[in-house]
């Protein structure tokens, strides 16, 4: 007997309103949303984004997310193109191996 009905798949982490504080959250918490594309869609600057993250997160998960956010280079687009022309200028000199 086949279930005519499924149930949907809850996504783990939804998407909030743009211009909702959850959204700058969620935004800076998501690896592949730079800190200009946050400012570009809701007009907080890295500091206020840095303010708003240390007001609604404990201090232990404030301290793992500027860890983490000031470590990656993709959170900030100019770190990130410079790491991708390195890594695009080792593949053309064939000194990267797999």
């Amino acid at each position: 007997m086949k279930k005519k009905f499924r149930p949907l798949t809850k996504v783990k982490n939804i998407e909030p309103k743009i211009g909702s504080p959850d959204w700058v959250i969620w935004a800076a918490w998501a690896d592949r949303i730079t800190f200009e594309e946050i400012e570009k869609k809701t007009g907080k600057t890295e500091g206020e984004v840095i303010k708003i993250m240390r007001r609604s997160l404990k201090p232990s998960s404030f301290r793992l997310w500027r860890k983490r956010a000031s470590s990656q280079s993709i959170k900030h687009r100019k770190k990130f193109e410079y790491s991708r022309k390195l890594i695009k200028s080792k593949i053309n000199k064939n000194d990267y191996t797999l």
